[in-house]
């Protein structure tokens, strides 16, 4: 079993930044591809950024310039920078990844709010 823990949600105004984490924990052998998804009510959910296990990110254009993928290899973590947010950025963020165990699976997190208002 493969649990992914998300933090650092929470309430900024526009212009500020806030900084995202999301850890894989369990029986991993190997973590593959790690993402961030997001959603608002009455929309589908759509990709924000990925990154590949050798460090090649992926973003939508809509953040591109504001926001950062990282992760760390060693703790099985993805990180989501998040500079200049908008009000347009409000909505709960997933974080994903595609983890072997006996087989490979994808693995979603329970979801963060983050909301940009003033």
């Amino acid at each position: 079993q493969v649990q992914l823990v998300e933090s650092g949600g929470g309430s900024v105004q526009p212009g500020g930044s806030l900084r995202l984490s999301c850890a894989a924990s369990g029986s991993i052998f190997r973590v593959n591809a790690m993402g961030w998804y997001r959603r608002t009510p009455g929309k589908e959910r759509e990709l924000v950024a990925t990154i590949t296990s050798i460090g090649m990110t992926n973003y939508a254009d809509s953040v591109k310039g504001r926001f950062t993928i990282s992760r760390d290899n060693a703790k099985n973590t993805v990180y989501l920078q998040m500079n200049s947010l908008k009000p347009e950025d409000t909505a709960v963020y997933y974080c994903h990844a595609v983890v072997a165990t006996t087989r490979w699976n994808d693995y979603w997190g329970q979801g963060t709010q983050v909301t940009v208002s003033s």
